[in-house]
């Protein structure tokens, strides 16, 4: 299975519920993703799946301030949902946007991330092939936060493990 990150699209209200009840917000996402209706066309979801340890280890190394397991409101007390406010998604989204792949791309070190332990620690396998999926984690990531800022939302962030 291991350890990942996704975010799906949430209103203000659906986030102040969420942190005055964080048991009705653990089972209102996990029935937004059950859904006969999901995907929504109106409700962005998206993430970087098992690819957020490696994205966040090429952020670390720009001037981009986000940081997957920093940002955000905890909700759960066990660390596994997260509420990140319209305002925030609306932030994330703009520096997101004026980050080109490229320069994350510039500090890839598959040798390095191996070395550190980098989860999913698969960087010296295949690291042409790692880079490409950490390219398609981050256009995928963009697309959610500008999706998600464009209609107004907030966001819920949900870390599994």
């Amino acid at each position: 299975m291991g350890v990942s990150i996704g975010f799906i699209s949430a209103t203000t209200e659906e986030l102040d519920r969420a942190e005055q009840d964080p048991g009705w917000a653990d089972a209102f996402v996990y029935e937004l993703y059950a859904s006969d209706d999901f995907p929504m066309p109106d409700r962005p979801f998206g993430g970087p799946d098992k690819a957020w340890a490696g994205l966040q280890f090429l952020i670390d190394a720009t001037d981009v301030q986000f940081d997957f397991l920093m940002d955000g409101g905890q909700i759960a007390d066990d660390g596994t949902l997260f509420g990140w406010s319209a305002e925030q998604v609306a932030d994330v989204a703009r520096e997101l946007r004026a980050t080109p792949w490229e320069q994350l791309a510039a500090h890839y070190a598959p040798e390095k991330m191996t070395s550190e332990g980098v989860y999913p620690n698969v960087w010296q396998f295949d690291p042409e092939g790692e880079l490409a999926w950490l390219e398609s984690a981050y256009d995928d990531l963009v697309a959610f936060f500008t999706q998600a800022a464009g209609f107004g939302y907030g966001a819920f962030m949900s870390y599994s493990f």
